[in-house]
């Protein structure tokens, strides 16, 4: 369908699990071999300088690497194939602006965002870190549709959500309802970002019955090979650029063992022109 479009816009958002290691295995490849416009990118694990110069700096792309104050946590990144604007790291947030769990892009008529959430554990402080990096992204979410209202621009937010919404968005859900990712409250947070902030899970629009397609599966077991997964891997955008989406695709490797990363490339086509 995409060859048919005068004009189409390509996003991929994918959870790296550390780009070093990533790009020994495949992410490299993959990248060359992309259609996308912009490339979101989560858990680089990685400072700028210790990236090989290819990795840190693609021929073709603008590259932004927003590493973890932590070093060797976290960290996101965006690449795209044309220059932006304005770059921005954080949402303006005392606690988490320098965590490398989030960064921006802005465009003439687009903001797009990569974000690595925290994935929390229930009874320990990663779980209360989550809960607080929840409430004060919700807020900015708001913030921003109204920005981009104001000065008639899109807003897409790629990434690692850390939370699968519904029974449909992971294989084993009964399992997990007391597990950090399908949490009641969590979900029920997922759900205000689509109604009270009134974004568009785009994949979901155009998959709306399910199971799946899951992005993330442990690399323990045969969760890979018996597609036990998760959906936890997002674009969530303003509704008249979701409207746009013509087609969506989670990257699945062919195999278990070329896979380069626990979780899949989640690539959405656009009608629509950056």
């Amino acid at each position: 369908m995409a060859g048919t479009l005068r004009d189409v816009f390509t996003v991929s958002t994918v959870n790296v699990n550390g780009l070093r290691a990533a790009a020994r295995k495949g992410y490299t490849s993959w990248l060359d071999d992309t259609d996308a416009d912009i490339v979101a990118l989560q858990e680089v694990r990685a400072e700028p300088d210790q990236l090989a110069a290819g990795v840190r700096d693609p021929e073709g792309w603008h590259c932004t690497i927003a590493p973890a104050s932590d070093k060797g946590r976290n960290g996101v990144a965006l690449l795209s194939r044309r220059e932006p604007d304005e770059v921005r790291v954080g949402f303006g947030s005392t606690e988490f602006d320098a965590a490398g769990r989030y960064l921006e892009y802005e465009f003439d008529n687009l903001v797009a965002g990569s974000l690595y959430l925290p994935s929390g554990e229930v009874g320990t402080a990663r779980q209360d870190e989550k809960e607080r990096f929840l409430d004060e992204f919700l807020r900015y979410l708001k913030t921003l549709r109204e920005y981009a209202e104001t000065e008639g621009k899109e807003v897409l937010v790629a990434g690692d959500w850390n939370i699968a919404h519904a029974e449909i968005d992971l294989k084993n859900w009964k399992n997990n309802q007391k597990t950090a990712g399908f949490l009641p409250e969590e979900r029920a947070w997922l759900t205000r970002v689509l109604d009270e902030a009134g974004y568009v899970d785009v994949h979901r629009a155009l998959e709306p019955e399910g199971p799946g397609p899951y992005s993330w599966w442990s690399y323990r077991g045969k969760a890979f090979d018996n597609d036990a997964g998760w959906r936890i891997d997002y674009q969530m955008a303003t509704p008249t650029l979701a409207g746009k989406a013509v087609s969506g695709r989670v990257e699945r490797a062919a195999s278990y063992d070329q896979r380069w990363s626990d979780h899949a490339p989640v690539t959405i086509v656009f009608d629509w022109e950056l």
